[in-house]
């Protein structure tokens, strides 16, 4: 874990992660969180990269957005469902877009899906910068602070390190999920 190709290989990861979901970016900020405990990497360095990463990577994915997508927002015929649910995306991302893209962020598949609809619909580069910043700045931190916290308590061992930060990890994300799912769910009529 002392190598400095660990700082490359996690900006990599974190990079293809925003524009292919399937590369497992969060556990491995999260297990260079956990080597971090104990000396090496360097846990700045571990969220500076994986930030940087995530930064690339979501504006790839908002360029792609930017040129296929407006092919998509072409075949949307009026009056169609492709066609109302871009016009809904377009009124979320105007109207709560920095709130949506800061959220995504920790939703594996969504954050491929707004940073892909941001670039399709238009949405300001500059303000999308801004936000994605944020979104992935507090997500390097987020991922690679859980690993520490697991690393730092079993300084020992840092198998069981890494997994309390992948637990720790999950239990957020259970948690994040099962609110979302009960706030979606429609509330009984009052009579």
């Amino acid at each position: 874990m002392g190598s400095p190709w660990v700082y490359v290989a996690l900006c990599a990861f974190a990079a293809i992660d925003a524009f292919f979901p399937a590369v497992p970016s969060e556990s491995l900020v999260i297990s260079a969180g956990v080597f971090a405990a104990t000396g090496e990497p360097e846990l700045v360095a571990v969220i500076g990269v994986a930030a940087l990463g995530a930064f690339a990577g979501d504006h790839v994915s908002y360029m792609f957005g930017r040129t296929a997508g407006v092919r998509l927002i072409e075949r949307a015929k009026p009056g169609s469902r492709k066609a109302a649910a871009l016009q809904r995306g377009g009124k979320l991302l105007s109207d709560r877009g920095g709130t949506i893209l800061i959220v995504c962020r920790y939703i594996p598949g969504a954050r491929t899906a707004i940073t892909l609809s941001a670039g399709a619909l238009r949405y300001p580069l500059r303000k999308f910068s801004l936000f994605d910043g944020i979104a992935a700045l507090s997500w390097g931190t987020y991922s690679a602070l859980v690993g520490y916290i697991g690393g730092a308590a079993f300084e020992e061992d840092p198998l069981k390190g890494l997994g309390l930060g992948l637990g720790l990890a999950l239990t957020v994300t259970l948690v994040v999920e099962v609110v979302r799912h009960l706030r979606r769910r429609p509330q009984p009529c009052a009579t």
